[in-house]
Parts: structure tokens; sequence; C-alpha cells
């Protein structure tokens, strides 16, 4: 997944060093760039995902000037200092000290999956310069450590840690916009679709059907679910299927070839390759 337009300089005119950028195999919606600055620091950047940016100056304190969608505010920074920026929007900063910036890009479609899986789809990430979250910060440095690290607790571990980032970051730092007013399903419609697929997992489950639920036209129903959950109904059902199949594995009470059945997948062989492309393991890892 890539940020977007990135404009990066340091004081000499000089690119910045890039410490770790990427993130582990699997379909995660999460990576990380970590960036240090000598001397200074000029960027700009139009992001395509939402960037969740933590500051560690080399001298502290030292006054950064941030510009985000047209509001300029000097602040004064200190380490782990959080600012949230929105995909799509235009930032501009500044500083005369050396920094590192450490960046957590998450797709927009992915966190609209977990604001439904929370029962938060009107959820919208606020605009912040300056702020403070340690749990962030936490999970923020964990994955940049197994990022420089080759992710040596392996691509499941750094997954549930993005994972848990995002959790944290819809219930600490988004706002609820009203449904009606972006055309997207509400709260209700979505809580009732969800419990028609964990009922019906071991069965077809067409789009027909959700949309009937919803009632929607099945093409209307595909746009504006798309919009609400940041995936298509057919993964949506994909991702609760998984879901339940993880949950079934890690229990140990049932074999592999019976949890794929009950979980709607076609066979074994099926449901590992969602493990594998979804988590980046094998499913042999989720018993290990």
């Amino acid at each position: 997944m890539e940020i977007g337009a990135l404009d990066m300089v340091q004081r000499d005119g000089r690119a910045p060093t890039i410490l770790v950028a990427g993130s582990a195999p699997g379909e995660s919606g999460v990576s990380i760039l970590n960036v240090r600055f000598d001397g200074g620091m000029h960027l700009l950047a139009t992001p395509r995902c939402h960037c969740i940016c933590f500051c560690f100056l080399q001298t502290s304190p030292a006054r950064v000037q941030k510009r985000m969608a047209g509001r300029l505010v000097c602040v004064e920074g200190h380490v782990g200092t959080l600012s949230t920026y929105p995909a799509g929007i235009d930032v501009v900063a500044d500083a005369d000290e050396g920094i590192d910036i450490l960046v957590v890009a998450i797709d927009p479609g992915r966190m609209a999956l977990a604001a439904a899986d929370s029962e938060l789809p009107e959820a919208q990430l606020i605009e912040r310069i300056s702020g403070d979250d340690p749990v962030l910060l936490t999970l923020a440095r964990t994955l940049a450590f197994e990022s420089i690290h080759d992710y040596p607790n392996g691509p499941l571990a750094w997954n549930e840690t993005a994972n848990s980032f995002i959790d944290a970051l819809v219930a600490g730092h988004t706002a609820a916009l009203p449904a009606s007013s972006r055309g997207a399903l509400g709260k209700d419609q979505l809580r009732r679709l969800r419990d028609y697929v964990i009922a019906h997992l071991d069965e077809p489950i067409g789009v027909e059907a959700l949309a009937d639920i919803a009632g929607r036209s099945p093409f209307h129903f595909t746009r504006v679910f798309a919009r609400s959950v940041g995936m298509t109904p057919h993964r949506y059902v994909v991702h609760l299927r998984l879901q339940r199949a993880i949950e079934l594995v890690r229990e140990g009470r049932s074999g592999l070839a019976e949890i794929a059945a009950r979980t709607g997948f076609a066979d074994q062989s099926h449901l590992s390759r969602w493990v594998r492309r979804v988590h980046g393991v094998p499913l042999s890892r989720l018993t290990a």
C-alpha cells in the first residue's frame, strides 16, 4: 500500500533517511514508514490513505510548524507527539531541528471495516494536528520494531498488532457522521446483515438475500455496502467466514475439514488459501 504523493527534504537539501517502510505479508491494510530528518525537516503530502504520525525530536523541546487543510499551527513537540491526517487532506510540516517521524498508514477501506465490526459505521477519522495517545504510540513502536527486524514474531503477530492499532484508532479518534448524509447503511442495517451472515455461514449467501434485508436493489445495495464497509458484500461474507474459522481452529475441538465445511469454505484447501492471503501465514501456524 502506497501512502501517496510525498515531498520530503532535510536541512541540507538531501532526501531524509528511510529507516523502515512497508508491511508484513497479508492484508492488514496497514503499512509503516519511519523517516529520519537531520538538521531540519520539510514535508509536503496529500496521502491517499489515513496517516497517523508520531514525532521523535532529536532535541527536545522543539517547535514544529504544521499546516493542514489551510490551518497553520506552531506546536511545541515532544517525544511521541501524535497527528492524524485523513486520506486526501493536504499536509505541510516544517521543523528547524532534527526529527524522526513514524507514520502508520491505514487503508480507508480497512478502517471502514473495523468501524463496521465495532458497530460504528458512521465513524470518520478526526483531523488532529497535535495530541497524545500512549496506547497508539506503543502499538506503533511495536509495528516499527517488528518491521525493522524482519518480523521476528511472524506476520500473524504483526497483522494482529495492526488490527489492534486500527481498533484503538476507531475507538479514540473518530467522530460519527450520520449515515443518511452520505448515502450509507446505518448501524441497525449492518447489525441485521452481520447476524444473517453469521447464522448462515455454512450455506451459500447471495447478494440478493443481503439486499433484501437492507431493503434495496442488489445493484444499489452493492454500491452502498462498499461505501459503508470498505469492501464488497462477497468479501465481507468471506471476512466473517474466516473470522469464525480462525476462532474454531484456535479452540482445537474440530478438524480442519469440518471447520471449513461449517464456515462455508469449499474445503480445507480453500480455507488455507484465504488464511495465507489475509493473514500471511499457512493454516498450520494458527494451531501452533
